[in-house]
């Protein structure tokens, strides 16, 4: 498939985002205004505004939704604030949340990113709100319940494991059997940490997640092993400026690139390739034909600041 004829069939594509679906909230501080404080005589960062998006599999489901197609998200929130954001900012960009679950047993799963007004540059440490403790077991089995009640709605699901506390996150091994069950529909899976424990669905991982993954399998660094331990119809591996791997029964095959010089910024640059890859496999096309179009997707959305995305015309102004 082209890019055009992808781009023109998006619109009927319907995509789950199941996983960690986070708030990315990007605080601008202005320096002139640090001043101990009062109480503590440490310094304080005044910050002086704030943007919110949703972040984690948050980004994914704004790049899928920003090429067209319907998208919702399952996850859960805590039953605060956050949640509130989150759910206000998912909405705001035409993405259906409701089938987040909320839970007053854990917080949102928060980054609040520091920018210095002055230099535009995230120069003090994040503060995460996250889940350090494995999900509560009354919590799991409604996000398990709603997930088998709902696939079927769907022409593909994305999981999108972003925890990186070992056995926490909502990307558990309950939700892993169930998406290993699912027949007929495009499964797609992306785990930072836990891309090994996934199978009978596509994986996605950069070259280091790959690597890592064969280390605590046993195996060397070889990616059709990998892709034959999972069971995986296919293993996409994104190597940055050298493109996609892809390992299938019939072997591995490179997926080139063109280099971006001078990139504004990389981060989402992961997750945006998930959304144009998982758009054009869900449409009917080759795997060396989704890379191609999930390229072109990262290839844009590098070029913004923070996790932007890329519409169809920017994608379509790439091809003529």
């Amino acid at each position: 498939m082209t890019v055009v004829e992808i781009l023109a069939e998006i619109p009927r594509l319907r995509v789950l985002i199941a996983g960690d679906i986070c708030l990315d909230r990007w605080c601008t501080y202005d320096p002139k205004h640090r001043e101990p404080s009062r109480e503590t005589g440490i310094d304080r960062i005044g910050v002086i505004a704030t943007e919110v998006t949703p972040g984690g599999g948050g980004t994914v489901a704004n790049n899928v939704a920003a090429l067209g197609a319907k998208v919702s998200v399952l996850g859960v929130t805590g039953d605060d604030g956050y949640a509130f954001e989150l759910v206000r900012a998912l909405i705001a960009r035409g993405i259906d949340a409701s089938n987040l679950i909320r839970s007053s047993a854990l917080q949102t799963f928060t980054y609040t990113k520091l920018i210095n007004a002055t230099n535009r540059v995230e120069d003090q440490p994040r503060i995460d709100f996250i889940h350090a403790e494995p999900l509560a077991a009354d919590v799991e089995s409604q996000v398990l319940e709603r997930l088998r009640e709902i696939a079927d709605e769907f022409d593909a699901i994305i999981a999108l494991d972003q925890s990186e506390t070992p056995e926490s996150g909502i990307v558990t091994a309950g939700m892993r059997d169930i998406l290993s069950q699912l027949p007929n529909k495009i499964i797609w899976a992306d785990s930072r940490i836990r891309s090994e424990h996934f199978r009978n669905v596509i994986v996605k991982v950069n070259r280091q997640e790959a690597v890592a993954a064969c280390q605590r399998l046993g195996l060397s660094a070889d990616y059709s092993a990998l892709r034959q331990t999972l069971n995986a119809p296919s293993l996409f591996v994104t190597e940055g400026a050298d493109g996609v791997r892809i390992a299938t029964p019939t072997g591995v095959r490179h997926v080139v690139t063109k280099p971006i010089e001078n990139p504004v910024d990389i981060c989402g640059a992961g997750d945006s390739f998930s959304a144009g890859a998982v758009c054009a496999l869900a449409l009917g096309a080759t795997e060396s034909e989704a890379a191609h179009f999930g390229n072109l997707v990262a290839s844009i959305t590098v070029m913004k600041p923070g996790t932007g995305t890329a519409s169809p015309a920017e994608l379509l102004a790439l091809v003529k």
